[in-house]
């Protein structure tokens, strides 16, 4: 686990900027937003897509950053729209960030505090497609 720099609070705030734009708390469609940023420091954020099947805010927010050319991930965190607060990834996205940026930091709520762990670390025995 890292402690957050001033360029991790700046991310949170990209995420709830996201989901503040966004937020659907009549229909749910839209619940939580995400950012993610870059080692070259770019951001791209992303917010939740609800339907039968969805798409987590992370999964919007790396699949952004990916089609613009990007592979080399610093940081990402989600917020929840309602109250703005740091959520923890759900298994998906566990295991895509495994796949896809298993470096990249991931900024949660632990201990009582915000703190970043690596994505590898959040889902240990992990399955590793091979791309």
């Amino acid at each position: 686990m890292a402690a957050l720099d001033e360029k991790d609070f700046e991310q949170i705030a990209k995420a709830k900027e996201a989901i503040a734009r966004n937020y659907d708390g009549e229909r749910f469609l839209h619940t939580v937003g995400a950012a993610v940023r870059t080692k070259e420091g770019k951001a791209y954020v992303g917010v939740n897509v609800y339907s039968v099947h969805g798409a987590c805010a992370e999964l919007i927010a790396l699949g952004a950053a990916i089609t613009a050319g990007e592979r080399d991930f610093d940081a990402i965190v989600a917020v929840n729209g309602e109250g703005g607060e740091v959520m923890p990834p759900c298994g998906n996205c566990r295991q895509i960030l495994s796949d896809y940026a298993p470096d990249c930091w991931v900024i949660i709520q632990g201990e009582g505090k915000l703190r970043k762990v690596p994505a590898k670390s959040l889902i240990p025995y992990s399955y590793h497609a091979q791309y």
